[in-house]
Formats: structure tokens, sequence, C-alpha cells
């Protein structure tokens, strides 16, 4: 059984930035029903843009909490 976690994300180019220093791999975000979820970067990194990563995405984990895909809604 797959869990299902929604976000909105408002995040400029500067500040996406930060994701490829290489110094992190995971980023902790809060769902939209207020649980933090680690999110491997990777995943965020192929929804930035120049203008950022912006939109309501969907992160679907296993049952061992592992993430499995890390969509964009709109």
């Amino acid at each position: 059984m797959l869990n299902s976690y929604f976000f909105t994300l408002d995040v400029s180019y500067t500040e996406c930035q930060s994701l490829y220093s290489g110094s992190f791999y995971d980023v902790v975000l809060i769902a939209e029903n207020g649980v933090r979820v680690q999110v491997p970067i990777n995943l965020l990194k192929q929804h930035i843009n120049s203008r950022g990563i912006f939109g309501r995405f969907r992160l679907l984990t296993d049952q061992n909490n592992k993430a499995v895909a890390f969509e964009r809604l709109r």
C-alpha cells in the first residue's frame, strides 16, 4: 500500500540553487496535513525550472516510507 503526502511549493530559482551544492541529499518538507517528511533532493530537482519550483506536488512512499515518486499535480 502506498502512502500519499501533498505539498504546495513556491521556491525561487535562487533559493533552489542551494540544492545543487552537494552538501546535503534530502530536504524536510511539511505536508499539507502537517506531517514532516524527508524528501530526496533528486526528486525535487526534476521539477526545477527557470522560475524555481512551484505548484502542488504529491509524494508517494511505500510501506517502509521509501519515496517511490514525487509528481507535480498542477
